[in-house]
């Protein structure tokens, strides 16, 4: 994400913020919790006070982070939460042998399901991504990823049929 980062940086209007976001997006991060993202957003926020950023800066990384939780965009002033969230879902348009290394990662992952637990939840985590009008938010990388990721998805799904 840092490296796709830089290599967008002249497209992202607050590229701290955005890095600071990148940064902290993950760190807090159990398996089993669906609050990751809030409990990372607040550590970040935390954290950054230590740095004298102002508070506007502070909350948009605050949201930048929350919005990584169901990749929908909630900093609607320029693109940055469109490049994140991106960079976030570039590993989904990768070709299939680097998707494919990244799924038996994910299924590490959460190693402590059984597997008639694990497929209908992934399953439905995929279909929740392919029913989406969109996975990509800005056009570069809707032009880039958009129809490998679908085809990687949709690979995915149908290994669990």
């Amino acid at each position: 994400m840092l490296n796709l980062a830089k290599e967008n940086r002249a497209a992202i209007k607050d590229f701290d913020a955005l890095l600071f976001a990148i940064w902290f997006h993950d760190i807090i991060y159990k398996s089993r919790s669906k609050r990751n993202e809030k409990k990372s957003a607040k550590y970040a926020v935390k954290r950054l006070k230590n740095f004298n950023l102002k508070e506007l800066k502070r909350n948009k990384i605050y949201k930048l982070i929350l919005s990584t939780k169901k990749h929908k965009i909630l900093v609607k002033t320029d693109l940055d939460n469109a490049f994140l969230l991106d960079f976030d879902l570039a590993i989904f348009g990768q070709d299939w042998n680097v998707y494919e290394a990244y799924t038996q990662k994910i299924r590490k992952e959460y190693k402590m399901f059984p597997n008639f637990l694990y497929r209908p939840a992934r399953k439905k985590v995929l279909q929740g991504f392919l029913d989406r009008e969109t996975l990509y938010f800005t056009e570069k990388y809707k032009n880039l990823f958009e129809k490998q990721a679908r085809e990687n998805l949709q690979r995915e799904l149908n290994l669990y049929n």
